[in-house]
């Protein structure tokens, strides 16, 4: 004889009680001063480390990027410049891989807790303009942003502005509101950081000092000495890159004209239109899942069968609202139009190779943007929709990884661009060395795209040298390739090749010439194979 238990309705209370008991659980966290740091905070370590596991499932098959292989050079060596950039996204990277090992899922991991730590400092600077509900919806719609997780796979300058614009942008609207000397110096700090991370940031310098110039209150900021302080203690911070650049006869420069200056005016207005209609797409996401988020309050159902339109107006009100520091809103409002409309309007006007990647750092504010707008009324159970959203989404991401992966494997098995077996490369490169000197293989020469990922991969790590660029990094020289040896890797479908092949001809005349192919299997299935030109150079005697 069977029984079946049915769940009495005392049961059925209670796992209602409860649920609702975690969301206000949860809401009181995101608005409680004595908690609401700690719950950001964990939130980012969250997004963080199951972010990584999701990159290192995705690119399972691939090497890690070689703008994150170029870091990780830089990083070898503590210098005031790399050649193409500021010394900072090098610094931070050498910093990173002292504690962690030259791995693939350490690089992901560096690129989370990059954009972990933006997101906490996004939620600092949001807790300057609205309350902390509003506050804590903005920080959850960031990390929803694919420039957060998916597009945040690869850890470069780019990314790093994620953290020292947001930083900047923090530090002015501090110094905006207290106006004091103290808030000048850091201020300044601030911006020496961001400008020692890419020298793109000055479209945000710009746009801050445009918005003190435009804002209502400039005469109360500009009369202040923050403001003074700030410029004259980023000049002072500045100072060592300053003579460094001077030093390179200001090699940085040279490199951004030679390699964005455009003739094709049709290709300019294509690239600006490709980077708008790109970056409106990345925002829409999280702005369309808050607002998903928004609706589904209480009630909601009822709504939808009554009355749907109320489900989108009910979101909206009259009259004053105390959630929101309008004086400070409007600073983050006139800096985020400002970088929106500058830099496309820019591209046009001089020619400049507009890249999409150039928006990473430029629309962190819009989710701030958006919610700041008086008008907007945030309930409470916003707060746990947009929450359990990001998890959902988050986690189902993670499950679905390696069914990803395998997709788009099969669906670019030729892509020797995306797939290309570099590390095995690597790895075999340095057998070779050792085989024949018995030494540490401490010069590798070709193009940024072919050697980089010899640098990251070989046990060796050896300094990168790119005698065909005027932007070399700095990390060797060609005294260097000449002491110690080298080996020169090209690829053999690139047309810079008989120029590679003229230098390995002045510089080593009797480097040895060979033909080498590589390629890698993942989960017993095979990708492309690859063919590199190699010139072994022996040390000098």
């Amino acid at each position: 004889m069977s029984t079946t238990s049915i769940p009495s309705a005392r049961t059925r209370v209670k796992a209602r009680v409860s649920f609702n008991r975690f969301r206000a659980w949860l809401v009181a966290c995101a608005i409680r001063p004595e908690a609401r740091l700690w719950l950001v905070i964990q939130l980012a370590i969250l997004h963080a480390v199951i972010w990584t596991f999701i990159l290192i499932n995705l690119k399972a098959a691939q090497d890690v990027h070689m703008d994150v292989a170029e870091a990780y050079g830089w990083g070898q060596q503590f210098l005031w410049g790399y050649g193409k950039h500021p010394p900072l996204s090098g610094w931070v990277a050498g910093l990173w891989f002292k504690v962690f090992p030259a791995a693939d899922w350490a690089t992901y991991a560096l690129a989370m807790a990059t954009v972990g730590v933006g997101m906490v400092i996004c939620w600092l600077l949001s807790l300057r303009v609205v309350d902390a509900r509003r506050a804590f919806l903005v920080v959850v719609m960031v990390a929803l942003y694919p420039i957060f997780n998916f597009k945040g796979f690869k850890y470069n300058p780019d990314l790093l502005q994620l953290v020292t614009l947001p930083l900047l942008v923090l530090a002015y609207l501090n110094a905006f509101e207290k106006r004091t000397w103290q808030s000048g110096i850091w201020f300044g700090l601030a911006g020496a950081l961001a400008l020692m991370t890419k020298y793109w940031v000055l479209t945000m310098i710009g746009a801050i000092g445009l918005a003190a110039l435009i804002h209502p209150d400039r005469l109360r900021f500009l009369l202040s000495p923050a403001p003074w302080v700030a410029i004259a203690t980023m000049a002072v911070a500045m100072i060592p890159h300053i003579v460094w650049l001077a030093g390179v006869h200001f090699v940085p420069l040279t490199y951004a004209g030679d390699t964005y200056s455009l003739d094709d005016s049709r290709q300019v207005h294509q690239l600006v239109a490709g980077y708008a209609l790109h970056n409106f797409a990345l925002l829409a996401l999280p702005v369309a899942l808050a607002a998903l988020a928004m609706a589904l309050v209480p009630h909601w159902f009822t709504l939808l069968l009554r009355a749907p339109i109320r489900i989108v107006t009910r979101a909206w009100g009259r009259g004053a609202n105390a959630s929101v520091n309008v004086a400070q809103a409007l600073n983050v409002w006139i800096i985020q139009i400002i970088v929106a409309i500058g830099p496309p309007l820019g591209a046009l006007a001089f020619s400049i190779y507009m890249k999409t990647d150039w928006g990473i750092s430029l629309f962190f504010l819009v989710p701030l943007a958006l919610v700041a707008i008086p008008a907007l009324r945030v309930q409470s159970a916003a707060l746990f929709n947009i929450a359990a959203i990001w998890l959902v989404l988050s986690v189902a991401t993670l499950a679905a990884s390696p069914w990803i992966a395998a997709r788009e494997m099969a669906a670019n098995a030729g892509n020797t661009a995306t797939y290309g077996a570099r590390s095995e490369l690597a790895h075999e490169l340095t057998q070779a060395w050792h085989t024949r000197f018995g030494s540490r293989w401490a010069v590798v020469a070709g193009t940024m795209e072919s050697i980089q990922p010899m640098v990251f991969y070989s046990p060796d790590h050896p300094a990168a040298l790119m005698p065909l660029e005027a932007w070399d990094s700095g990390l060797t020289s060609r005294d260097d390739a000449r002491k110690y040896g080298f080996i020169g890797v090209f690829d053999p479908t690139d047309g810079r090749l008989p120029a590679f092949e003229k230098w390995v001809a002045e510089i080593a005349p009797n480097a040895e010439r060979i033909v080498m192919t590589t390629r890698r299997f993942t989960h017993g299935k095979a990708g492309p194979a690859m063919s590199w030109n190699i010139y072994i150079a022996p040390p000098a005697k």
